[in-house]
């Protein structure tokens, strides 16, 4: 048995929530979210190599993964694998990125369900830019 780190109520180790007060893991010592989360030690630019995200914080915000290689629901690097993403190499279901493999995008160049290109796309529903603007324009 341990004391409960918000309410010192005694509860077990093994406890998912206090029973006095609710805290979710009480006889944690520190406790900052549901899920995983990897970060590598090794960083390129300040960045992580890689970091791996798909936690959330207490408040139930989404935790975004940032590094070279960023791995999540949410995440944004240099190479991103996610279902929203920013990046410069991109594969999502929705991105913003300078070269994209997703189902929803905004790239310089991209294969999408549906896309907007700068200078090169592929897809099912995929506009040029510049085709666009010109269309708008009249």
């Amino acid at each position: 048995m341990k004391p409960c780190r918000d309410c010192q109520h005694e509860v077990s180790e093994q406890a998912m929530m206090c029973p006095q007060c609710g805290a979710p893991y009480p006889a944690k010592e520190k406790w900052d979210g549901w899920g995983f989360e990897y970060k590598s030690k090794a960083t390129l630019f300040g960045l992580p190599l890689l970091h791996v995200s798909f936690k959330y914080r207490p408040n139930r915000v989404p935790v975004p993964a940032k590094g070279v290689i960023a791995i999540g629901q949410f995440a944004c690097g240099i190479f991103t694998l996610s279902q929203f993403g920013v990046g410069l190499v991109s594969i999502s279901q929705f991105t913003i990125a300078g070269y994209a493999l997703a189902q929803f995008a905004v790239a310089y160049s991209l294969i999408a369900q549906i896309g907007l290109y700068i200078q090169e796309g592929h897809g099912q529903v995929v506009y040029g830019l510049l085709d666009l603007i010109r269309k708008l324009s009249g």
